[in-house]
C-alpha cells in the first residue's frame, strides 16, 4: 500500500509535442527522500520520478508526491496518463527520529 512520500525537486520535464489527453500543468523531476535524507545525512533515494504538477513547485521544493491509482483520482472521470503528482507544497519538515539513521 502506498501512501504520500515526501519528494524533493530537481529538475522539469519541457514537452515537445503536445499530446491531448495531458491536463495542462507542469511535469517535474523529484527525488524521493528517505530517512537519511530527511535526517540531512544523504541526498536522498537514487530514484526519480516524473509528477505532474497545478501548484507551482520549483526546483528545490519538497513536495508531497502522491503515486499509484491515487494519483489519477482528482481526474477522474477523465482517464489521464498519470502515475504521480504534486498532491502539496511543503513549507518545512521537522523529523525526529527514534531509531538512529543510517545512509
Amino acid at each position: 500500500r502506498r501512501t504520500m512520500r515526501i519528494a524533493k525537486v530537481i529538475g522539469k520535464v519541457v514537452l515537445a509535442t503536445w499530446i491531448d489527453e495531458l491536463r495542462p500543468g507542469n511535469y517535474l523531476v523529484v527525488r524521493p527522500l528517505n530517512r537519511a535524507a530527511l535526517a540531512g545525512k544523504s541526498g536522498g533515494s537514487d530514484e526519480t520520478v516524473v509528477a505532474w504538477d497545478n501548484l507551482g513547485a520549483r526546483e528545490g521544493d519538497l513536495i508531497g508526491l502522491v503515486e499509484g491509482r491515487e494519483a489519477t483520482a482528482p481526474f477522474y472521470p477523465a482517464k489521464v496518463p498519470y502515475c504521480a503528482y504534486n498532491g502539496c507544497i511543503i513549507d518545512r519538515v521537522d523529523f525526529d527520529p527514534v531509531f538512529e539513521v543510517t545512509e
